[in-house]
């Protein structure tokens, strides 16, 4: 599959105003208040912007920190990492490999096996509950 672009108009008419913000803008939803914080159902979870499988409910631990938390994607290739200096810190912004859009940020405080706490905005996921996990 080739990379997604499309202009910011088509996304704000595939987008509602707070996913555009999100995923196009590099926003933050507020902590303990996106739809996926404590969902325990099984299932994948796909970019909201392109529908790419990112994260299996299987990677999905309850981190406390208010944001949906995996320790790892489904696959090295599916995110991309860039320096985020943003909020006067220094942070790794977790993008969608197919689109660019804006997931969250990854913390080196995360379980094992990984280490890893991909700390995400449930507006930039949706979750295929009939998708089946390996």
């Amino acid at each position: 599959m080739g990379k997604v672009v499309k202009s910011d108009e088509e996304w704000r008419t595939a987008l509602s105003p707070q996913e555009f913000e999100i995923t196009r803008r590099a926003e933050t939803e507020q902590a303990f208040t996106g739809e996926y914080c404590e969902t325990k159902t099984p299932g994948m979870y796909l970019c909201r912007c392109c529908g790419e499988p990112l994260f299996d409910s299987k990677t999905k631990y309850d981190s406390g920190s208010g944001w949906p938390s995996f320790y790892e994607p489904i696959s090295s290739d599916v995110v991309d990492t860039q320096e985020d200096r943003t909020m006067f810190m220094l942070r790794t912004e977790v993008l969608c490999s197919q689109c660019d859009a804006h997931l969250g940020h990854v913390f080196p405080d995360g379980p094992a096996p990984t280490g890893l706490r991909f700390c995400l905005n449930s507006a930039s996921l949706k979750l295929d509950e009939t998708e089946e996990s390996e």
